[in-house]
Order: structure tokens, then C-alpha cells, then sequence
């Protein structure tokens, strides 16, 4: 996955003011007013790229040709880069799934659909840089005239062309992160997961997903947090499915919603 105090409803409504930019509805996608050009800090180049050095035991068995870009885990909505192919095929013929094609509309289904995060309902900014888009997700504020920015979602296109389909690949950090397991990481089960929050009187629920969606392969809940970027954790046991890339979300929030902040990683089962 991938920028105190005071009360939680003022940080999350600032951070909505800092970053909406153009209108409140699912798909609508901004002119890149920020260009981001590195990585977010949660996904740092897999065992398979050059400059990642040899594998690691908690590096994921090699699987080059299904990573996204070469270096992203592939979250959703395809498992694979055969199931990207596969649609691209499809819409090439019929036209239909028109939605991947679109960053912002693909983020908030990720966020309101896999994730079950009913609320968050629109794309406040989308930032694109090439292949790369950083797409402000979040829910319209109880105060102010601006909405609240849950995540900032990174997606990646999962091959090459103008029609090639978006896919989530993680989020970038902000005054909530999710940093263990690591990015890439191989895992099993129980498992830790953890990092850092910054809040007043936080619950923090864990689950792990699979590319399918479905129920959660596990949960706990719920984690309390608070203070200026102080650590987490929690111990999560879930059930394995072996060789398979799963999304790992740490979700707070009832100040203001359900759900106000949110972070996700991508691991693989060991």
C-alpha cells in the first residue's frame, strides 16, 4: 500500500479539502493537477525485478508474467494478466465493461464493491501519469462543502495500449498505513499485520480478500489506536488458498462514518 493531531472529524475533513478537486460523482476523472512518478511506499519492486536483488524467504515465488507493469501485485478485479486479456478480448468484440477502461470508476468499485465500503461512493481527484493513476477515493462530509478522502488508491494498466483495463495494485500512505506484512510478501496463516495511524480513538478492522470477492478469508476486529503516527498491530488468522495474490485492507472509522480511512496491501500464500 502506499502524508495530527486533534480530533479525528477535523483531520478527515481537512484532508478532503486538501485534495477535492473536481466534482463528487463515480467516474469523474480530473485533469492531472499532481503527477506522481514514484511508487507508493508500500509497493517496492517485487523478487523479480532487477534492482530487487535475489529472493528473499518472504519474497512471493516468481510470477513475472501475471505481476502488473512487471512489478505490482495484481488486486482486482483480475486475478491475472490471462483474465485481463481474456476481457480485453471481450470488449474488443462488444464494447462491454467499458469501466475498466476508466481509473476512477474501477477505484470506487473497488473500494464500494470488493471491499464492501458502502459508502465511499466517489472519485474526489484522479491523478494520471502515463500508466499510473492515483485516484482520491471517498464520501460526502457531514460538514463543509467537501467530501472526505478515505484512500488514495494506485492503479496500474494491466498491459500495453490505450485499451489496455486499469487495475488496483495497492494505496499510497497517508495519516494511516498498513506496512506489515510487507508489500510482495509470502505469508500464511495466523499472520501480523500493522502500522501506522495518526487519530483520536481509532477501531481498526482487518480482513483479507480474495481476487474473486466473496466473504473474507478472515477478520479481526477490532484494533484501538490513536495518537501522532503511532504503531499497530494485530495477529489474523485466516483460511489459505496456496499460490494466491490476496488483499489484505485495514479500514477505521466511526467518528463521522463507518469507514473514513482505509489502506490495502497485496500479499501471496505461501
Amino acid at each position: 500500500m502506499t502524508a495530527r493531531t486533534g480530533r479525528a472529524v477535523v483531520l478527515l475533513i481537512a484532508l478532503g479539502a486538501a485534495v477535492a478537486g473536481c466534482g463528487g460523482e463515480p467516474g469523474r476523472t480530473s485533469s492531472p493537477a499532481v503527477s506522481f512518478t514514484s511508487p507508493p511506499s508500500a509497493t517496492p519492486p517485487s523478487a523479480t525485478s532487477p534492482s530487487a536483488g535475489p529472493p528473499t524467504e518472504t519474497s512471493p515465488p516468481p510470477r513475472s508474467r501475471d505481476l502488473v507493469a512487471g512489478r505490482y501485485q495484481p488486486l482486482w478485479p483480475f486475478a491475472d494478466a490471462a483474465a485481463a486479456e481474456a476481457w480485453r478480448s471481450r470488449h474488443r468484440e462488444d464494447g462491454a465493461g467499458a469501466w475498466h477502461l476508466d481509473p476512477a470508476r474501477t477505484a470506487v468499485r473497488f473500494a464500494r464493491d470488493h471491499l464492501g465500503f458502502s459508502e465511499i461512493d466517489r472519485a474526489v481527484r484522479t491523478n494520471l501519469d502515463g500508466a499510473h493513476a492515483r485516484v482520491h477515493v471517498g464520501l460526502a462530509a457531514e460538514e463543509g462543502p467537501r467530501p472526505m478522502v478515505a484512500a488514495v488508491v494506485h492503479l496500474v494498466r494491466y498491459g500495453e495500449g490505450e485499451d489496455a483495463p486499469w487495475e488496483v495494485v495497492g494505496t499510497d500512505d497517508t495519516t494511516f498505513s498498513l506496512t506489515t506484512p510487507e508489500y510482495g510478501a509470502s505469508v500464511g496463516s495466523p499472520m501480523t499485520v500493522g502500522g501506522r495511524i495518526t487519530g483520536v480513538d481509532e477501531s481498526i478492522r482487518i480482513q483479507v480478500r480474495r481476487p474473486g470477492g466473496g466473504k473474507a478469508l478472515g477478520e479481526h476486529c477490532c484494533v484501538g489506536a490513536g495518537g501522532e503516527r503511532s504503531p499497530w498491530s494485530a495477529r489474523l488468522t485466516f483460511r489459505p488458498a496456496p499460490g494466491t495474490t490476496l488483499t489484505v485492507v485495514a479500514s477505521t472509522g466511526g467518528h463521522v462514518a463507518e469507514v473514513e480511512r482505509f489502506a490495502v496491501t497485496g500479499v501471496t500464500v505461501r
